[in-house]
């Protein structure tokens, strides 16, 4: 299926945000090592935590995790401690995304794991058994996944655990996100510097609720930015919160985005407008935000800032190769971008003759999500396989209804 989308007018809008799927995937882990029978609240409608919930609840041995990336991250851990013989696989992409360095994390703590097809890759066949703590070392540029998985399930394991994290550490936010919820369960790890501390324990029964999902939220600060004065009010996103996305404010407002925060019936606002900007070059780091990487790549070309984008390691290994997947796409709009093919992504003005092809998504919701706004722009984009937005806004297309996008199967 193919979507046409189009603007003929814009309209100011309430949006009622999808929940963090980060967050609940962590509390949907931490609530089942702490043997609560209360789900938390505000859950996730994406795939990855349908996913996820659907493994915690069921008794099946075989796991299919689809493309849920964090689902197969925590569930391999969790796996490795729970009795019984388990195979955790998922899509041909998800069999071709490397999972080694958690493997052989877990291995070392004496868990049971073997590949069922290729060496470093999933499916893998877990033999459940009770764990040791030490101390692990594991490169600090590896997903944050991996390092959040082995925190959490920490506290079960014999002597706790320590990790020392060896060189540049990305997506630290995800590590202190874990971190944070782990102590409102009770459990205080320490972090200094490359050493994660994390004591045997037990986590405490504890009532949640999920906040709003600020990656979710950056394509509203997108559509803010080509829509000019038109305001957007998302609901439940929080003004302190834990995940590192909530950094898209201050990155949107050097392209003239301003929020504003305030509360009614109990539920917090937040409201954005943009104002002209004079910025004409934007330089940013995205190591501790690559999730939204996309949504500035594509926005700057759409309001013509060139751009240099670094700390991009980890879109190779996403969803899709997310590095080569902007480049391609953004070339179908007319604009040609650079990179060294490992952490980085630059344009510097250079564009050529738009094409008629639809956007292809790569089975990767945030391409869909980061394009459709560029309609904004364009007049028109044509974006296939619209239906990736439900691994985390299952919503999406609905919500650019409401605020006049018209949206028509091609």
């Amino acid at each position: 299926m193919i979507y046409n989308i189009s603007v003929p007018s814009v309209k100011s809008g309430t949006i009622e945000l999808p929940s963090s799927k980060s967050i609940s995937n962590r509390l949907l882990l931490i609530n089942v090592l702490s043997a609560n029978v209360n789900a938390p609240e505000n859950l996730s409608e994406s795939d990855d935590t349908a996913v996820m919930l659907k493994a915690l609840e069921s008794d099946c041995s075989l796991v299919d995790v689809g493309a849920a990336g964090t689902s197969m991250r925590f569930l391999t851990a969790y796996l490795s401690l729970l009795p019984g013989i388990h195979v955790i696989t998922g899509s041909e992409r998800m069999k071709k995304r490397p999972i080694g360095v958690l493997v052989d994390a877990l291995r070392m703590l004496g868990a049971d794991i073997e590949y069922a097809e290729n060496e470093g890759f999933p499916p893998l066949r877990i033999c459940g058994k009770e764990l040791r703590g030490g101390t692990i070392e594991l490169p600090g540029n590896i997903s944050s996944q991996y390092i959040s998985a082995l925190m959490m399930i920490a506290p079960m394991i014999r002597g706790g655990l320590n990790i020392e994290l060896v060189g540049k550490i990305v997506s630290q936010p995800y590590i202190n996100m874990t971190l944070q919820t782990m102590k409102q369960f009770g459990v205080e790890g320490k972090w200094s510097g490359s050493h994660i501390e994390i004591p045997e324990g037990k986590y405490l029964h504890k009532k949640v609720r999920v906040e709003s999902d600020w990656s979710a939220a950056s394509y509203w600060y997108e559509m803010s930015a080509l829509a000019g004065q038109t305001p957007f009010a998302m609901v439940g996103l929080a003004e302190n919160s834990l995940q590192g996305d909530s950094e898209v404010r201050n990155i949107a407002k050097k392209l003239g985005v301003e929020t504003s925060f305030s509360e009614k019936d109990g539920l917090s606002m937040t409201t954005v407008v943009a104002n002209a900007s004079s910025v004409k070059h934007l330089d940013y780091d995205f190591n501790s935000q690559p999730d939204i990487a996309q949504t500035f790549v594509v926005l700057c070309c759409c309001l013509g800032v060139t751009f240099h984008f670094t700390g991009l390691e980890s879109l190779k290994i996403k969803e899709t190769d997310r590095i080569s997947a902007l480049i391609n796409e953004c070339r179908k709009i007319g604009f040609v971008l650079k990179s060294n093919d490992v952490d980085d992504l630059a344009w510097d003005g250079e564009t050529c003759e738009p094409c008629n092809e639809p956007i292809a998504t790569y089975k990767d919701h945030r391409m869909a999500m980061a394009f459709a706004p560029a309609a904004l722009k364009l007049g028109s984009i044509r974006i296939d396989d619209p239906a990736v937005v439900s691994k985390s806004y299952p919503r999406y297309w609905d919500d650019l209804k409401k605020v006049g996008f018209v949206i028509e199967e091609d």
